[in-house]
């Protein structure tokens, strides 16, 4: 027993600075400000949170491979709601944080053709493959959904809505946890479910 444990604590311990998925910094708080970023989009094009003072953002942490990502993607649900705001001046940035080699990584080419094949209204899918700002935020799962408002404070992080399934047909009846945080955010109300339990597959961060 003793050798045992003599292996398993420092395999613990090197797991733990491994900085693996589960293990990713605590999602941040609603009413916190959210952390300043820059990525490069899928055209190249550099996007900073900062460009985007004054609007509302939506951070869609994303992997095309998902099962959960596929049950909101194949439905148009999630296509539906980014068309809906971002018809609304809302911002919406999606985030592919997959490490090379890891499920649902996307070069800037399998992102664009993603794109069009998807019918996405997303502002810009936003390419973080070394997990930097994925960790940042806390992100966790894919789908995982953070709202800004326009003064860059958090006003909703967690899941998309309040069917935690990979089933297709849950996506009908379900409450929209986004729609109800922007549409409120953007009434100047206080979000009445300002923070749920994400739900999806884990981030796939690189070691």
């Amino acid at each position: 027993m003793k050798r045992l444990l003599n292996w398993f604590l420092p395999a613990l311990l090197l797991f733990a600075a491994s900085g693996a998925p589960a293990l990713a910094a605590e999602a941040l708080k609603p009413g916190t400000k959210a952390p300043a970023f820059t990525l490069t989009d899928s055209e190249g094009q550099e996007h900073s949170l900062s460009d985007f003072t004054g609007k509302h953002v939506v951070l869609e942490w994303y992997n095309p491979d998902c099962p959960f990502v596929k049950k909101h993607y194949d439905t148009d649900n999630m296509q539906g709601l980014q068309k809906e705001f971002t018809g609304k001046e809302v911002v919406w940035l999606l985030v592919n944080s997959s490490a090379k080699g890891k499920q649902g990584h996307c070069t800037p080419e399998i992102a664009e053709d993603l794109r069009k094949a998807k019918g996405m209204h997303a502002t810009a899918i936003l390419l973080d493959h070394d997990g930097a700002v994925g960790r940042l935020y806390g992100a966790r799962t894919t789908p995982h959904m953070y709202v800004i408002d326009g003064e860059g404070t958090l006003v909703y992080n967690g899941a998309i809505d309040n069917r935690s399934s990979a089933k297709k047909a849950d996506v009908k009846g379900a409450k929209n946890h986004v729609r109800a945080a922007l549409n409120q955010s953007m009434a100047g109300e206080a979000v009445a479910t300002a923070a749920t339990q994400p739900y999806g597959c884990s981030v796939k961060y690189a070691k």
